[in-house]
């Protein structure tokens, strides 16, 4: 398959998360996060392992939960107490942070050559996210703003050690072996630390459904298939697509307005992903 293509499938992922937002404010609970990102991966990853049938070996179980961690305990955790205390996107907008902590880490632990083209691109990127979703009545929490910067440092190294640690197993498994992983870790602590869920109505269990299967379970074998196949810094822009997608379902499901600002914010984010993976090119002999 081209370069083209895998990065195409690859957008898929962060273009669905962007509902996440949606799905959360309109159909889940409020106020907890441990138990939702526990719900959100624990039974996906289950459902994958009965599929696929297969379990790490050796020092792949520490791998796979330090990787678990990293992806989905600990960002899904820090993601949601973003969401929940910095309204107006601006958690968003830290973790536009993510494709830059993603270069430099990838010099660190892969060797990447560090490029003056993709660092400007990922800052054009954080640009056009502020334009996109910052009002200018925006709260700057001090705990939702450190949890949303948590968040883009824990997925920035989950991005690269996922593409430094491979097995020699399918997409399918991989996402599997980690979301397993990931929702065992956030068990007890959402036991421990939070309150039972109140009796879930429909609406809560068609979203916690979303989340796992579709936000979850199909959109992480698309993103690991990616990691596993593209540079670190070609993908780390990707999630970026995201609060497009949010501010895009926003406008169109709940009636929201969209601003001139915020418009021209959508073109800034999709020119500079685009530039970014441009820029990032294998140059073709002559």
């Amino acid at each position: 398959m081209s370069r083209n293509a895998d990065l195409l499938l690859t957008a898929i992922a962060p273009a669905i998360w962007g509902s996440t937002y949606l799905v959360t404010t309109e159909l889940l609970p409020d106020e907890y996060p441990l138990t939702v990102a526990m719900l959100r991966a624990l039974p996906a990853g289950l459902l994958l392992l009965v599929v696929v049938r297969q379990l790490p070996a050796g020092a792949w179980w520490f791998k796979i939960f330090l990787l678990g961690a990293l992806n989905f305990s600990i960002f899904w955790w820090l993601l949601f107490v973003a969401a929940y205390r910095l309204p107006g996107g601006v958690a968003a907008i830290v973790g536009a942070l993510q494709p830059l902590i993603v270069i430099f880490l990838a010099r660190m632990v892969l060797g990447s050559a560090i490029r003056a083209l993709p660092i400007l691109a990922a800052i054009a990127v954080m640009s056009g996210v502020t334009l996109l979703i910052l009002p200018p009545e925006a709260a700057l929490d001090p705990i939702g703003l450190a949890a949303g910067l948590g968040g883009a440092v824990s997925m920035a190294f989950g991005t690269v050690l996922s593409r430094h640690w491979q097995p020699r197993v399918s997409p399918v498994t991989f996402t599997a072996w980690q979301l397993t992983a990931g929702g065992v870790l956030l068990l007890p602590a959402a036991l421990w630390l939070e309150p039972p869920l109140p009796d879930l109505t429909g609406a809560n269990i068609l979203g916690l459904v979303y989340l796992g299967l579709i936000g979850a379970a199909f959109t992480y074998i698309l993103w690991f298939r990616g990691v596993a196949r593209l540079a670190p810094s070609l993908v780390s822009t990707l999630p970026l697509l995201s609060p497009v997608t949010a501010v895009i379902l926003g406008w169109w499901v709940l009636s929201q307005t969209m601003s001139p600002l915020q418009f021209l914010g959508v073109l800034a984010v999709l020119g500079s992903v685009w530039a970014s993976q441009h820029a990032q090119r294998p140059k073709t002999a002559h």
